[in-house]
């Protein structure tokens, strides 16, 4: 059998296999509280080594997107305890994305229909879902953002620890830091997005600043080794830029060495796009960025993300170029995937129309492999 469906501990968890969920909005959460659906939905993809959540936003001020998940009132938190028990039951193991959108939201979801909050005050060029009065959903674009002062950010950091240690007690395995795609703290890492002049804005140590706060608060909390998180060094998600992300990155793992972190999940190439996608003059290195990261003393499980398949999973896991691959869209239409590697079964496709809001159809429905036949 090959490595990636061996065991392996990552951090304080132990994972059945190699394959990992990678999160997933949906947008079947009214009002912020997982149901019925969302317990069925990840209860049938327990068989993931590790499932990562959907991002789930940890204030109100946090949230994005119409109908995805909190960590911020008691009825998201024990419909949450529902998701984590029926994983743990089917044997898997799962952990939280932890999310801030910044700026990309609209005011319509804010607290009081107040402006989205960012490193600037400058609005994407992005969209979001809302659900309209007749209860459709649709994409419109995000609202105009404020930039927050710096004497608000240690609010925002103790946000994250609160929602960690809330996590924690819902009976998650582990978190993971959403410091990707565009998001919170992408926007303070991106001198494309970051226009600050204070002391987290302009040069590199100082754009990561914020970030660090993060890791800090949340790996005190709750311990490093229950704490991953996930990175999109050249993603153009939510308007992210940056001409010189190998040094801003380069910098971010030099300093997660400091921690000794469950796993550091990298989104290579544009998220949910070309995997050689790149911002600048030459190609992102990811195998330095690990040699990197290494060498600083960082001892993380290496999780891998973007276009996967079998074989190049497999590839990935047994020369060490990774020690965890995390599969999307797949996993939407194939609750069985790990499966369906395993006897190099194939996949069945799934149906975008149903991505994003709606019930059941396209959501909980997607037979295994064992039924189909």
């Amino acid at each position: 059998m090959t490595k990636l469906f061996e065991p392996i501990k990552v951090g304080d968890i132990t994972l059945k296999n190699h394959v990992v969920m990678a999160p997933l909005t949906r947008n079947r959460s009214p009002g912020a509280v997982p149901n019925d659906l969302n317990v069925e939905y990840y209860r049938q993809r327990a068989t993931a080594g590790l499932i990562i959540t959907e991002a789930t936003a940890i204030t109100p001020q946090g949230q994005g997107y119409a109908d995805v998940p909190g960590l911020y009132t008691k009825e998201a938190l024990d419909g949450w305890k529902r998701v984590t028990n029926a994983v743990h039951t089917a044997g898997g193991k799962i952990v939280v994305q932890m999310w801030h959108v910044g700026r990309i939201s609209h005011t319509t979801l804010q607290p009081n229909g107040e402006k989205p909050v960012s490193s600037t005050n400058k609005v994407a060029n992005s969209k979001t879902y809302l659900v309209n009065p007749d209860g459709t959903g649709s994409f419109a674009p995000t609202s105009q953002p404020r930039a927050l002062e710096a004497s608000e950010l240690p609010g925002i950091v103790e946000d994250y620890r609160k929602a960690a240690r809330a996590a924690i007690e819902a009976g998650f395995d582990g978190v993971e830091i959403h410091a990707a795609n565009g998001y919170l703290i992408d926007q303070f890492l991106r001198s494309g997005i970051n226009d600050r002049t204070d002391a987290y804005g302009g040069s590199i140590e100082n754009r990561a600043r914020f970030l660090f706060h993060v890791v800090d608060a949340i790996t005190a909390e709750i311990g490093a080794r229950r704490t991953g998180i996930r990175i999109s060094p050249v993603t153009p998600s939510n308007d992210a830029s940056d001409p010189d992300a190998q040094s801003v990155f380069t910098y971010v793992a030099n300093g997660l060495a400091r921690y000794d972190l469950a796993y550091i999940h990298i989104v290579e190439g544009a998220t949910g796009g070309d995997r050689n996608y790149q911002q600048g003059d030459k190609p992102f290195d990811y195998k330095a960025l690990r040699v990197a990261y290494e060498a600083a003393g960082g001892k993380a499980s290496w999780m891998v993300n973007n276009g996967y398949d079998r074989q190049t999973a497999i590839d990935a896991v047994e020369s060490g170029r990774a020690d965890l691959v995390a599969f999307g869209k797949p996993f939407i239409s194939n609750p069985d995937l790990v499966q369906r590697l395993k006897s190099n079964t194939p996949l069945t496709g799934p149906d975008q129309a149903t991505f994003y809001g709606g019930g059941a159809n396209g959501y909980i429905d997607y037979p295994t492999q064992e039924k189909a036949a």
